[in-house]
């Protein structure tokens, strides 16, 4: 006897449209276009969740960078005072520091520029 999908193949594209939803014209509405969309969404979903972690770690090197030059030192030399002195602070949280701190930031650099005479 032939065997059809019948509700599982329904409950399969169901599932394929809802997860469409949304996009233009025959990515929502046709089954081969909108498997192909989906399949190519995932890529760029699981390369981009790693790209986002690059793009924030530019980000903040970016504002430390920016907040080091208005002390007076560069970025590299910054970077290695902090690893002479024993301090380790991520730059997520240095960055923070530079925009919402500045005073504390300012020790920290003294303390690097110190470690760096020495």
């Amino acid at each position: 006897m032939r065997v059809r999908k019948g509700s599982a193949r329904r409950r399969a594209k169901k599932r394929l449209f809802k997860e469409v939803r949304g996009n233009v014209g025959g990515r929502s509405k046709l089954l081969r276009t909108a498997k192909e969309t989906l399949v190519r969404s995932r890529v760029y979903a699981y390369r981009d969740r790693r790209v986002r972690k690059r793009e924030f770690r530019a980000l903040w090197v970016t504002r430390i960078t920016a907040a080091c030059r208005e002390r007076g030192t560069n970025y590299s030399q910054f970077i290695n005072g902090l690893t002479k002195a024993g301090i380790t602070l991520n730059r997520k949280s240095l960055s923070e520091l530079a925009i919402s701190q500045p005073q504390v930031f300012d020790e920290i650099v003294k303390a690097a520029q110190a470690a760096l005479a020495a």
